[in-house]
């Protein structure tokens, strides 16, 4: 990049900001700094706080924890109560507060029926579902695909069926009750095989790529290091280059899944430390050397995958709270830069980047 480029505000419709629940992980303060330093104009919240988020009240809280910050957030809001998978939550009243979407992220919605009824009332509602594509039964105990570090710790291994199960049961409810239906962070070429040939049929399905799954394969892991466990796990080569083509192809989105943690919870190695990893302030400049110095993905079409595409799931109140919030300008400065983790707003420091040197970095203006 030679020069510095400027685009609406980005939109991540994928992070968790642990507030409530775990403040020493993030709060709503730094969540949404590190989100302005990454150059994004709002963010879409996970519900897995504690308690969940499958109340009114809980989007309120969130909302009002949010106020005053040059970052719109937009809370999300549970698929089932407690995100328990059993019965489904009282979606038209999460709907009236504000949800942007639901989901059950951090879990699968495996009960068909729960799921059926789920997705029926949202398209009443003209809401989009998100699905956390991992199916438990195939997933046992595993902790990471396949690769030479799962055979050389003698580590569980999650198959790409994992994946691909879950997506192929939810196609065939979106297939029945013409729900929007959003697969997040997809991470093996098989579901994203899925995903195409549902959008060729003409469903309302969409899916995101992280910049950790377009960046990493587990071929790369090379040490016990949980700073590259995250769920779905890192997929191998093959997976890699297929979400690459994705993204260029305008199949999938950009999402980061920004999930801090505390060190205390990322330092047990990948067999007990928990699942996630920091992502907030390095998605620009990772998808941006990923995607457009080696792939080759245009400049417009890349920003796209970060605001038009996101904002297509947002509920119509959402969109209509961004559009009143303003996005400002996202700046794009062609500067060469370490990752240097000790400098991050964000609380936690959960990150396989740091030291890494790219390209492009970003900073967000005021929102008008």
């Amino acid at each position: 990049m030679s020069k510095a480029l400027d685009f609406p505000g980005f939109i991540d419709v994928h992070v968790h900001f642990r507030d409530p629940g775990m403040p020493d992980a993030e709060t709503t303060s730094t969540g949404l700094a590190a989100a302005s330093r990454g150059g994004f104009a709002a963010v879409v919240t996970m519900p897995n706080t504690t308690p969940a988020c499958d109340s009114p009240e809980s989007i309120n809280y969130q909302i009002s924890a949010a106020q005053g910050s040059n970052t719109l957030l937009l809370p999300s809001a549970c698929i089932t109560k407690g995100r328990l998978g059993h019965e489904v939550a009282d979606l038209e009243a999460l709907a009236e507060a504000g949800a942007a979407f639901f989901t059950d992220d951090g879990s699968f919605v495996a009960d068909d029926t729960v799921m059926e009824e789920a997705m029926r009332r949202a398209a009443s509602l003209g809401m989009t579902v998100c699905q956390h594509a991992m199916a438990p039964k195939e997933v046992g105990g595993g902790v990471i695909r396949d690769c030479a570090l799962a055979r050389a710790k003698h580590l569980p291994v999650i198959p790409a069926s994992a994946e691909t199960v879950a997506i192929r049961r939810d196609i065939s409810i979106c297939r029945v009750t013409g729900c929007r239906l959003h697969i997040q962070h997809i991470s093996t070429a098989e579901g994203v095989s899925l995903v195409r040939d549902a959008q060729k049929e003409g469903l309302p399905l969409s899916a995101e790529a992280t910049p950790h799954h377009l960046l990493l394969s587990c071929d790369d892991i090379q040490a016990d290091d949980a700073n590259y466990k995250m769920a779905p796990p890192l997929g191998n080569r093959e997976d890699r280059a297929e979400l690459r083509r994705a993204v260029k192809d305008g199949v999938l989105m950009f999402a980061t899944d920004h999930a801090p943690h505390p060190a205390r919870t990322k330092t047990l190695g990948f067999a007990a430390s928990a699942n996630g990893i920091i992502g907030l302030e390095t998605a620009v400049p990772i998808t941006y050397a990923v995607m457009v110095e080696e792939e080759g993905m245009s400049v417009d079409a890349w920003a796209r995958a970060w605001s038009e595409m996101p904002r297509s799931i947002l509920s119509a109140s959402a969109a209509a709270k961004l559009a009143a919030h303003g996005v400002g300008t996202c700046v794009v400065v062609g500067e060469r830069r370490k990752i240097d983790i000790s400098n991050f707003a964000s609380r936690s420091r959960n990150c396989p980047y740091d030291g890494l040197e790219f390209d492009a970095f970003p900073y967000l203006t005021a929102h008008s």
